[in-house]
């Protein structure tokens, strides 16, 4: 045995003499933490185990935690650490460790459950401990968050709750961690959700903005901007509950049929079922459908019932107001590409080009997969990567239809990206704006003379919506605005054409009243030259 060894056996023994003498005197949990709920000595920093762990211990195999505890953990934390996107970092995780079935049913659950709630967790731990959350460290918070969560919001039996949790705060911080998970657990296994909103929620009646913050957790900001666009999109500002609550509901899977290279009877025999609105949608039980046939082969996609509509609102509904010689259209901004194939698809029937603009590289190869089936069934598709506010200017009075989907901040989409409303900041907004105008000038620039722009947003901000329509109107005299509501109808199954969409002249779905992506859409038509 060497030296290095030796002395390290030594501390090794050291440690677990001196933690057998805290746990004797019942100091574990005043000695064994840090500030943060860390275990302070035998660490080895980043969630590692204690020194003198090893899993071949009895004692050490009792405080492992299930493996689909273990996954939503470490997605948790790389959505915190990395910036990860959570639909992009659990399935990876979930394959590599070979989680599936019920238990990976419950690993999402977990995972996304808990980053949707995480704005009233919080408030919950945070009346729990008596410390600031920012002090608490970021694994040991994350843990405490997964545990809340089943407590609160999940049909977890309390004590598996507590105990499986416990076990993995031992598993990536300690036994000191542990002892502190276990004490705030217990707090907070003490009320249900309704007591613990009750408890941390300002009085509805003092602050309504506040207690919907909590009770339905989102950030405040977005409570008052998602209550302000159902407002002055005619609808009652009482409505704001549904649509909080259902953007803390696990969306349904839409299928979307690639025009001519699959249908609905196809897709059932696959599992799927009819879809609610879209005439190329289908709806996916639950799961991953990425090993059916139609979706491996590019046949069909995934892809929301809204923004499908968006698409053919321009490609199919926009038939009678394009006013130009119809045989080149643009999409400004395609990536990732979903759209961009509905509009693909549908250039066939309309003897059209479709050119696909994209600002990144790695996007505009996105598109072409997305488009390559159709590709090779006839379609005329050519992209390029650009900056789409380029494209007006570089390409004047060339298109008859322009699809403007500019980036924006992705608010009507929460139910999808639940971490993207903890990401998100007011200033965001209005550093998009710009942007924004500047891609609906230049979609109006490259538009022909009776050529059609339809600006579509996956937010319903009004800063991204309806004031960049009047602002950029309000600059030009080249423009006027359409009706798009009978130009989403034309995208609509029959039995929903009845379907409501609002005092019009834009459009704007709500996951509360659709079931869709709050996704917004408003139709301008370059004038014609006298």
């Amino acid at each position: 045995m060497t030296d290095r060894e030796k002395h390290r056996r030594d501390d090794h023994r050291h440690d677990d003499r001196r933690r057998g003498r805290d746990e004797a005197r019942g100091g574990a949990e005043r000695r064994g933490r840090d500030a943060k709920g860390r275990e302070r000595s035998g660490s080895r920093g980043r969630g590692g185990p204690r020194r003198g762990w090893s899993e071949d211990r009895p004692s050490e195999r009792s405080r492992r935690t299930t493996s689909s505890r273990q996954v939503a953990f470490e997605a948790m934390r790389a959505v915190r650490e990395d910036d990860a996107y959570a639909n992009l970092v659990l399935p990876g995780l979930l394959r590599r460790s070979r989680v599936a079935g019920r238990d990976a049913a419950f690993a999402t659950e977990l995972f996304y459950g808990t980053l949707r709630a995480q704005g009233r967790l919080d408030a919950i731990i945070g009346a729990c401990i008596d410390r600031p959350l920012d002090q608490v460290d970021g694994d040991v918070l994350d843990v405490l968050r997964l545990g809340a969560y089943q407590l609160v919001d999940m049909s977890v039996a309390p004590h598996a709750a507590t105990s499986e949790t416990v076990a993995l705060a031992r598993q990536v911080a300690g036994a000191g961690a542990g002892s502190f998970v276990n004490a705030v657990l217990r707090r907070i296994g003490e009320d249900d959700r309704e007591g613990w909103i009750a408890k941390v929620a300002p009085d509805r009646s003092e602050d309504e903005i506040g207690h919907l913050s909590i009770a339905h957790s989102h950030p405040a900001w977005i409570v008052r901007a998602l209550s302000d666009a159902l407002a002055a999109h005619g609808r009652d500002r009482s409505e704001i509950d549904a649509l909080l609550e259902a953007q803390n509901a696990a969306p349904s899977v839409s299928l979307v049929m690639r025009p001519g290279l699959t249908d609905l009877d196809e897709l059932i025999d696959n599992g799927a079922s009819a879809g609610h609105l879209s005439i190329f949608a289908a709806s996916w039980p639950s799961g991953d459908p990425g090993g059916t046939d139609p979706v491996r082969e590019g046949r069909a996609a995934v892809q929301d019932e809204g923004s499908q509509l968006m698409a053919l609102a321009l490609a199919l509904g926009a038939d009678d107001l394009v006013r130009a010689e119809d045989h080149r259209w643009l999409d400004l901004c395609a990536g990732p590409g979903g759209k961009t194939a509905l509009l693909a698809g549908l250039t066939l029937e309309h003897d059209a080009e479709l050119l696909a603009v994209e600002l990144q590289e790695h996007r505009t190869q996105l598109v072409e997969r997305a488009v390559a089936t159709l590709v090779e069934a006839g379609a005329e598709v050519t992209t390029r990567t650009a900056d789409g506010r380029d494209i007006g200017g570089e390409m004047p009075g060339t298109f008859s239809r322009v699809l403007a989907d500019v980036p924006c901040s992705g608010l009507g989409a929460l139910r999808r990206r639940p971490e993207s409303r903890w990401r998100r900041r007011p200033a965001d907004i209005g550093q998009l704006g710009g942007l924004q105008r500047d891609l609906l000038a230049s979609a109006l620039d490259a538009a022909a003379p009776g050529g059609v722009v339809a600006y579509v947003t996956c937010s319903p901000h009004l800063a991204e919506t309806r004031l960049i329509v009047q602002d950029v109107l309000r600059r030009r005299t080249d423009a006027e605005q359409l009706d798009a509501r009978p130009a989403v109808r034309a995208g609509l199954l029959p039995q929903a054409r009845d379907v409501e969409l609002g005092e019009g002249p834009a459009v704007q779905l709500w996951p509360h009243v659709h079931g869709t992506d709050a996704m917004f859409i408003a139709l301008l038509r370059r004038r014609e030259q006298d």
